[in-house]
């Protein structure tokens, strides 16, 4: 079964990706959001190329060869684009063996835990407090993750005293018993991290995230060995050598790999088995509600070293708009707390035809 056509369907945010085979079969997946129609255009010129005229079914040999044909570019682009092509694979067998793509990689459908995700910083502690107490009472989160510091911010807070006030205001507000996560965003130098840190600590947040640059290893290592905390990181990380690195050497205490960001479901499977050898849990960092929050379900119902929780974006119409009628129906009800991967085959939803006909829209094709 060769694969005879590759299409994006694409917004400046989202691009879909539909595999077509020489047999009629096809299967649906996403390239990164964000800078999406970029990454749409490095698939065709530089992934379709090797991809058609291929088996479909060999997924792990093509995402293992296309970035050798393409070593001149070992960026984050090319990992993005083959990223929509591994998922539409997955999508595609799955349909094929009427199995979910959880089932097709060891594990099975079924109820996974969520933590509400916000990504605001120009909200102040008392509003962001009121937001996850709603979000409580409506879908039964019992864990929350909220901005630390500012993005990549070099020490200076978001604004002064903002990272003092806003931890002990959401402790304070959702009790004791309230599993809390911060997100620094590559904020501080190691000694405010550590300092930071301590804070956290004492009002018991379990998960500090991206303390430091994250591509300063042993800037994050530092705060690592300083803290009780869990440090987290690698949404970032593209490059199986820095995953190999950052495992080997214990740089975080939790990896959060991005199925999109780092080129697809086969090569995360790859990631997390490193951790998995080496005792590191892992929970994915998929930050809205494009096709990655539902990639990333179906990954945590597989792995053996699966985190605590699914990160879940709390924003939608003021944050990321673009997330609104992707899917005909969404995948993404919550309910007590928790997300449900489906028996349906493959990744178990579908495009919009209304988004799809306002996509920009690109074929490559095998010859013949």
């Amino acid at each position: 079964m060769k694969i005879a056509r590759i299409e994006t369907f694409t917004t400046q945010f989202v691009c879909f990706v539909r595999v077509t085979t020489d047999s009629g079969a096809t299967g649906w997946g996403q390239v990164a959001p964000y800078n999406a129609d970029i990454t749409a255009k490095v698939l065709h010129r530089q992934v379709a190329p090797y991809a058609l005229g291929a088996d479909a079914l060999d997924i792990a040999g093509l995402v293992d060869i296309i970035p050798e044909r393409e070593h001149k570019f070992p960026g984050s682009y090319v990992a993005r684009a083959i990223g929509g092509l591994d998922t539409a694979l997955w999508d595609l067998r799955g349909k094929l063996e009427e199995k979910p793509v959880c089932a097709l990689i060891g594990g099975m459908p079924g109820r996974v835990r969520a933590y509400a995700s916000s990504m605001k910083r120009d909200i102040t502690p008392a509003e962001e407090a009121l937001r996850f107490q709603r979000l409580r009472d409506r879908f039964g989160f019992e864990a929350f993750k909220f901005r630390v510091g500012a993005e990549c911010g070099r020490d200076i807070d978001e604004w002064p005293g903002r990272t003092e006030e806003i931890v002990p205001t959401i402790r304070k507000a959702l009790g004791d018993t309230a599993e809390l996560l911060v997100d620094a965003n590559s904020g501080f130098s190691p000694a405010r991290a550590i300092e930071v840190g301590r804070m956290l600590q004492d009002h018991g947040v379990a998960h500090y995230e991206e303390p430091c640059p994250y591509w300063e290893y042993e800037q994050t290592k530092q705060v690592t060995d300083a803290l009780d905390i869990d440090v987290t990181g690698g949404e970032q990380d593209c490059s199986l050598v820095d995953w190999r690195r950052m495992i080997g050497d214990r740089v975080v205490d939790i990896i959060q790999p991005d199925i999109c960001y780092l080129g697809g479901l086969t090569r995360t499977l790859q990631v997390t088995e490193m951790a998995a050898a080496a005792g590191i849990p892992c929970t994915p960092h998929c930050a809205n509600l494009s096709m990655v929050t539902l990639f990333t379900m179906h990954l945590l119902r597989a792995i053996p070293n699966a985190g605590k929780y699914l990160e879940f974006s709390i924003e939608v119409e003021d944050y990321y708009p673009w997330q609104e009628g992707l899917f005909v129906s969404s995948p993404y009800a919550i309910t007590d707390g928790h997300a449900v991967v489906t028996d349906a085959p493959g990744w178990g939803v579908e495009v919009s035809p209304q988004w799809l006909a306002k996509s920009d829209h690109q074929t490559s094709e095998a010859e013949g």
